[in-house]
């Protein structure tokens, strides 16, 4: 299987604003948590946000390697965390049991609708599931955050290839 399809995103490129951004909060994170900052997680951060994938570790290190053939898999999968850490990034699963990363820097919240069999995805956004996520906040007395949502199905093409009917309920 190859990349899933790209996402939606609010903004179709990163700005050099954005990047000088999101580059403090990475700085900012590693100090607080006691690392240096160095030139190959700037480039793994730069090489992931230049991105629109879901991406793995393994892919992700394919493409920082093109830009810095000395950085190491360890490196970017440690980076990867980091990134998750201090809301840049985050870990998306799908059927497949890989990990996969997108960034989180100035997007609204989305959601994934994840093909079952051929492991295609479909993000969508819903002003009902982000309701509903403050509602459940607010009475648990919770300040939420964030979320995941995701919806597992077949898609319709899986679905004409195993000669199955659409079962859409109204």
């Amino acid at each position: 299987m190859g990349m899933l399809p790209k996402r939606i995103d609010d903004h179709a490129n990163v700005s050099g604003e954005m990047i000088r951004e999101a580059t403090d909060i990475l700085h900012q994170h590693l100090r607080k948590v006691g690392l240096k900052h160095t030139g190959q997680r700037d480039t793994i951060l730069l090489t992931f946000l230049e991105t629109h994938d879901h991406l793995s570790t393994d892919e992700l290190f394919r493409l920082v390697r093109k830009k810095d053939p000395k950085i190491g898999f360890t490196t970017v999968y440690r980076t990867l965390k980091l990134l998750a850490e201090c809301g840049l990034a985050s870990e998306v699963a799908f059927h497949d049991g890989i990990a996969r990363y997108e960034h989180q820097y100035n997007r609204r919240s989305h959601h994934h609708m994840v093909c079952t069999e051929c492991g295609s995805s479909v993000e969508f956004f819903s002003p009902e599931i982000e309701h509903l996520e403050k509602a459940v906040g607010k009475k648990h007395r919770y300040l939420t955050t964030r979320h995941t949502f995701q919806i597992y199905g077949v898609c319709e093409e899986c679905r004409n290839k195993m000669g199955r009917q659409p079962s859409v309920s109204s």
